[in-house]
Parts: structure tokens; C-alpha cells; sequence
């Protein structure tokens, strides 16, 4: 509306500033509208077992190595070379540092709030089912 056909035409009192606000009230609409379409399809897609995003890099088997060797005192550095990326675009290859640390951290913070990581299950269990979104005022 600024810069586009009906540029110069706001007015910070009357007509313009009804227009501008009805205008904003169209794209935030168009906006929520946008919105609630995507959580729909995501929610659709979920039901049917298909879940966005990619493979981690580090499956469970390659922490629970990683953990048992960092317990007998390797250091992850020693400990990378031997873990291979089963899946995805750099399969065959090893993980990063940075993915291997991020791992571990993630590792920790379940281990710190099981609580937490239970209400996730919970969450995907009512989401496979199609019980998700809760009712509203009921979480």
C-alpha cells in the first residue's frame, strides 16, 4: 500500500488511516488463515506417519557408543573416525564434532527432565491418534 499503486495517498487522519487499518485487518486475516491451513496439513500428515524434517544424524546406537566410551575415558575427538552416518545425504561418512557434542547435550537435558520428555510422548501418542490439538483450556 505504501509503495505500491496507491503510494502517497495515507493520510495519518481520515480516509487514510481507515484504509491502512482496514488493510492490515485483510493481512492479518489472510495471515491467521495461512497459518491454521499449514498446522492442518501438518496435523493430517503426522496421522499418516509422515513427519517433516530430516534424519538425525546421530542415531541412538552411535550416542549409546559414544556414551560407553566417553564412560572408559575416550575422548570424543578418538571416538568420532569410528562412527559412520547411516542415512541421508552424508551417509557413509562421520558426524561432525558439533553434531556428536549436540547430541550429548540433548542427551543430558532428557536425562535432567524426564517430565518433560514424557509430556513430548504423550503429545505424539494424542497426535498419531488424532486427538490433537487438545481442547483449548484443558492443557
Amino acid at each position: 500500500m505504501l509503495a505500491g499503486p496507491l503510494a502517497g495517498i495515507y493520510e495519518p487522519s481520515g480516509t487514510g488511516r481507515i484504509l491502512f487499518a482496514f488493510f492490515a485487518a485483510m493481512a492479518e486475516t489472510d495471515r491467521e488463515t495461512i497459518r491454521e491451513s499449514t498446522l492442518e496439513g501438518l496435523y493430517a500428515a503426522a496421522r499418516k506417519g509422515h513427519h517433516g524434517g530430516r534424519p538425525p544424524v546421530i542415531t541412538n546406537d552411535m550416542l549409546h557408543t559414544v556414551l560407553r566410551r566417553r564412560t572408559n575415558g575416550e575422548c570424543v575427538e578418538d571416538i568420532r573416525p569410528d562412527l559412520i552416518i547411516p542415512t541421508g545425504k552424508r551417509k557413509g561418512k562421520n558426524p561432525s564434532l558439533a553434531s556428536i557434542y549436540r547430541a550429548l547435550a540433548e542427551h543430558e537435558q532428557r536425562q535432567r527432565h524426564p517430565e518433560a520428555v514424557e509430556q513430548v510422548h504423550a503429545d505424539f501418542a494424542a497426535l498419531t491418534t488424532g486427538a490433537w490439538p487438545p481442547a483449548r483450556g484443558t492443557t
